[in-house]
Order: structure tokens, then C-alpha cells, then sequence
């Protein structure tokens, strides 16, 4: 049996799983989904949100498991396990970028949003005056995230998003060949998503490769439009 650490993107919590981690444990896995800082019910405040704040909540998790964990990142959460990974590299069996952004060493995921194209999610982010925090509009936040979910999930996660800090966003993260490069890579690209669409994910695993890639035809939630698929995918990791 397996341990699964999830780590959730920008605006979201460890709430957005609530789909999946069952199906992992109905196999008999451990499933831990923890809110990173500033997110969820974790109420750190957003001034003190960094990157390196999100690394250690995610290395905190790996030190209190008995085994090295399969580490899945959403989103956002791809830059979160990248420098998680970089610190703990003997507490991980593998790294999972689920329609994630893949960083490559001194690049942060501002980089890679500000070089995308037909993605609605920079176009609409509405920073507050002070450069702290940031929101989406409203009207592209069903199609940049939940397209093809229900209704009824598209309500219920809306519901619970949060500000997200900007300092995450624009640190680049700091990874060598010795730790994070050693560590085993899984991609799972959706073909559907309007948030890290399908080219900049082809941009992004053509410069830094993984062992495996996997499709879904989802949009960029498959936690919540497809969870049986993706939970397939990751007990095939």
C-alpha cells in the first residue's frame, strides 16, 4: 500500500480532493491532503504566504508519514512539489503533475503564466492595490477552472476559493540534478483545460521530460469532472 500526499493549486484547498482521496483509500492507501498556508481552513495571513511557506507545510507532511509518499501537485501545486521535492528527495517515491505547472530550475510559475497564450486565467487576475494578493473575475471562473464539471461542483468550489498571495507565484523555485532531478516523474495532461492549456503543458514537458505522460480528455479540475479516471492514473503510479 501507498501513501498519496495531494497539494492543491492557487485559490483552492485541500477541500478539492474530496472526490478522489476516497477512491485511493477504498484500494487500501493513505491518503493526506493538507491545506497549504492560506488556504482552506489554514488562516495564515497573506503577507506571510511565500513559496518557501508552502514548501515546508508540504515537508512537514512528508516527515510525518512511516514511507516515502507518491507527491501529486495540481496547478499551481506543480511548483509547490517541485521545491518540496528539492528539500525532501528521500521521502518521495515519485512526483505527480496533475495539469500542473513543471518549473525548471530558477524559473517561477509567472514565467510560464505570462508566456501563455488563450489561457483565461492571467488576463482576469485582479491584484489588490498593495501587490499581495490576487482574485479572478468572476465570469471566466467556471470555464478557466470547472468547464466540464456539474453544476453542483462548480457551486460547491466556488464557494470555498480564497485570495491567493502573489509572492508564490513570482519566486522562482531553486531545484538540482542530485535531489528534485533523481526523483521519478508522472504528467497528467488534460486536453480540455483552459487554465494551463494544452500547448503551454506540451511547452512544459518538452523542456523538462517525464518518465510518464498520461491523458484525460478533462478541463482543469479532473478531481472533480472525472475522479475515477484520474484515480486510476495515480494507482498506476
Amino acid at each position: 500500500m501507498s501513501t498519496y500526499v495531494l497539494i492543491h493549486g492557487a485559490w483552492h484547498g485541500g477541500w478539492c480532493w474530496a472526490k478522489l482521496a476516497p477512491l485511493l483509500e477504498a484500494q487500501g492507501h493513505t491518503v493526506v491532503a493538507p491545506d497549504l498556508p492560506g488556504h482552506g481552513d489554514d488562516a495564515t495571513p497573506t503577507e506571510r504566504v511565500t513559496l518557501q511557506a508552502y514548501a515546508d507545510r508540504v515537508c512537514e507532511v512528508l516527515d510525518a508519514q512511516s514511507e516515502p509518499v507518491v507527491l501529486v501537485g495540481h496547478s499551481m501545486g506543480g511548483i509547490v512539489i517541485t521545491q518540496a521535492g528539492e528539500q525532501r528527495p528521500d521521502r518521495i517515491r515519485a512526483l505527480v503533475y496533475v495539469t500542473a505547472f513543471l518549473p525548471e530550475n530558477g524559473r517561477s510559475l509567472a514565467d510560464y503564466a505570462d508566456s501563455a497564450e488563450d489561457t483565461l486565467v492571467p488576463p482576469n487576475m485582479v491584484v489588490s492595490e498593495d501587490g499581495t494578493r490576487a482574485t479572478v473575475r468572476e465570469a471566466v471562473i467556471a470555464d478557466a477552472f470547472y468547464g466540464d464539471c456539474s453544476p453542483e461542483d462548480i457551486a460547491w468550489a466556488k464557494s470555498r476559493l480564497v485570495p491567493q498571495a502573489v509572492a508564490p507565484i513570482v519566486t522562482p523555485v531553486r531545484v538540482t540534478p542530485d535531489n528534485f532531478g533523481r526523483l521519478p516523474r508522472v504528467y497528467v495532461s488534460c486536453t480540455r483545460d483552459r487554465a494551463i492549456t494544452p500547448e503551454m503543458q506540451r511547452m512544459m514537458l518538452s523542456n523538462l521530460p517525464c518518465d510518464t505522460v498520461c491523458s484525460m480528455d478533462t478541463g482543469h479540475s479532473p478531481f472533480l469532472a472525472d475522479p475515477d479516471l484520474l484515480a486510476r492514473h495515480l494507482l498506476a503510479v
